[in-house]
């Protein structure tokens, strides 16, 4: 998984610049590698299969000494806590819910985090991604939400979604960028030059 290289980065602030230009409202782009690092779900799981593991051998086996039934159950309970910890896997094992209801709330933070609910006339936007959870999100402060009803989003966020799955992120958020200018510049349009907030593309890795 790689968040875009610098070049990338610099077509994604390039895309926001041209849209800025033609509307008041002030794009904020954040790419995040994940929304959590799940630390506790590897050991969840590789405890839940260890406690299985005694009794799956005495089902199928002999008589086993108790201490060698400790020492096979803790072997494994190592291994698979090992194993379940790469990235790849760990996301396999949180159920899309928990996933999503982390990324959403990473979200929400970094709307805050990068002031978009302080910009004048409350017209920030915030495109959010976050590549593990194959997430995305569009949140719109007030000034923009009042011309342009959430649901009005959806597809712009549901076709970002699946380039992200796809791996080409960089492309989704050029698309996408292209496809919130539009609509910005008929809910927003520029009134005069302003850039309250930085263009460059939000890296959370």
């Amino acid at each position: 998984m790689t968040l875009l290289k610098n070049n990338e980065r610099q077509q994604v602030t390039d895309a926001i610049a041209a849209v800025e230009r033609h509307t008041d409202a002030e794009l904020v782009t954040v790419l995040a590698e994940r929304a959590d690092d799940y630390a506790y779900i590897p050991l969840l799981w590789a405890g839940l299969i260890s406690l299985l593991i005694p009794g799956a051998l005495l089902f199928f086996t002999a008589a086993i000494p108790a201490t060698t039934l400790l020492l096979v159950q803790w072997s494994f309970f190592v291994v698979l806590a090992l194993v379940f910890r790469l990235p790849g896997v760990t996301t396999r094992l949180v159920p899309k819910s928990v996933r999503h209801w982390r990324a959403a709330n990473l979200a929400r933070r970094q709307f805050l985090e990068q002031n978009l609910h302080h910009t004048r006339d409350a017209t920030g936007l915030l495109i959010f991604v976050s590549e593990a959870e194959r997430y995305v999100e569009i949140i719109a402060d007030r000034g923009i939400s009042q011309h342009v009803q959430d649901s009005e989003w959806q597809a712009i966020v549901e076709a970002f979604t699946r380039q992200v799955r796809s791996g080409d992120t960089l492309a989704g958020f050029l698309e996408c960028i292209d496809a919130c200018g539009d609509k910005l510049h008929r809910a927003v349009p520029a009134t005069h030059e302003r850039n309250e907030l930085p263009n460059h593309l939000v890296i959370l890795a």
